[in-house]
């Protein structure tokens, strides 16, 4: 069993999460904390899966989706004892052999879409982070990362800022904010294209002006705006998909390599393909992973930039019980 050093702690990967999870295996506090965390993330995208799924039904029954559509199929992939760079390895031999085939023997086309769907905790951003490396460094690819999920966050944030900004109104009111004038106010309000010399969104309005690239991780994740994402989810399906489709298609056409990051329901109408469902046989180790990765974030606000591998240690332990505790974890 390898020690948890600080540079290991600083890399913040997977391989950091594997070895929190081989060196905390057999603590009660890692334990309870590792179950109280696959509890909530189930909880979580089981609550998100019902409401993405009547927001689906609404938009084909406004026809703003077609609803006769039926979407290509998935590739699936366990995860299970696989690194990132094996599921990619996956990826690519599928897509190379596909594209090939379609292509009459000619592997040099530009533009393509990879669609990467699965449940939290399945490494679904790890895996597109080491996708994306893999075609801008060995396939000598043009690569964009997309996200429904920044599209939602993104008129989520405007809609919460309305909100805001109405005199009668306290906190987030979905009956008021989420009205038809409204979402084709906010939706308006977003644009692709190029921007600062790159493939973008644009939010501008409301007093907004920002790009998502730009604030991805830290605006578009704040906890107002991540509280009332599933409600408005589910009443934007519809536009956030034409959304999609219209910038995918926009930058597949420009000869970009597209990797597609988000739920089946949210992406099933982006034809391509190349899609792909991560799976993980054993769902213990959602929990684990997401356990891990706490401790790990924890414990770097911590630890000082000089600590010891014993001082790393220490802090560590201390984090997890602090983090359990909070979790109601009695020892």
């Amino acid at each position: 069993m390898s020690p948890i050093t600080l540079e290991l702690l600083t890399k913040q990967n997977a391989e950091t999460s594997n070895a929190l999870i081989e060196n905390l295996g057999s603590s009660e506090a890692f334990h309870f904390l590792s179950n109280k965390e696959q509890e909530l993330t189930m909880n979580r995208d089981n609550e998100d899966a019902i409401k993405l799924e009547k927001g689906i039904e609404f938009a084909k029954s406004k026809n703003v989706l077609d609803p006769n559509y039926v979407p290509q199929p998935y590739v699936q992939i366990d995860v299970l004892g696989k690194t990132p760079v094996m599921v990619v390895g996956e990826i690519l031999d599928k897509i190379k052999k596909d594209d090939t085939s379609s292509s009459g023997g000619d592997d040099s086309k530009q533009g393509s879409v990879v669609a990467l769907c699965g449940l939290s905790g399945t490494g679904k951003g790890t895996t597109v982070s080491t996708l994306r490396k893999k075609l801008e460094d060995d396939e000598g690819k043009q690569v964009v990362t997309w996200s429904n999920g920044n599209i939602f966050r993104s008129v989520t944030l405007l809609a919460v800022t309305w909100c805001e900004q109405q005199p009668d109104i306290d906190g987030f009111d979905e009956e008021k904010a989420l009205t038809k004038e409204n979402l084709e106010s906010f939706m308006g309000m977003l644009s692709f294209g190029k921007f600062k010399g790159k493939y973008d969104t644009r939010i501008n309005g409301l007093g907004l002006d920002l790009y998502v690239s730009e604030v991805q991780n830290t605006v578009l994740k704040e906890s107002k705006v991540a509280k009332a994402i599933p409600t408005v989810a589910e009443k934007t399906q519809g536009e956030v998909v034409s959304f999609a489709a219209d910038a995918v298609d926009i930058m597949g056409k420009g000869g970009i390599f597209v990797l597609l990051e988000g739920r089946e329901q949210t992406v099933d109408f982006v034809r391509t393909p190349f899609r792909f469902t991560l799976i993980l046989s054993d769902e213990s180790l959602i929990g684990k992973r997401r356990a891990a990765q706490r401790v790990m974030a924890t414990t770097l606000e911590k630890v000082s930039t000089s600590a010891t591998d014993a001082e790393v240690e220490k802090t560590l332990q201390e984090c997890l019980v602090e983090l359990a505790t909070g979790e109601g974890y009695k020892s």
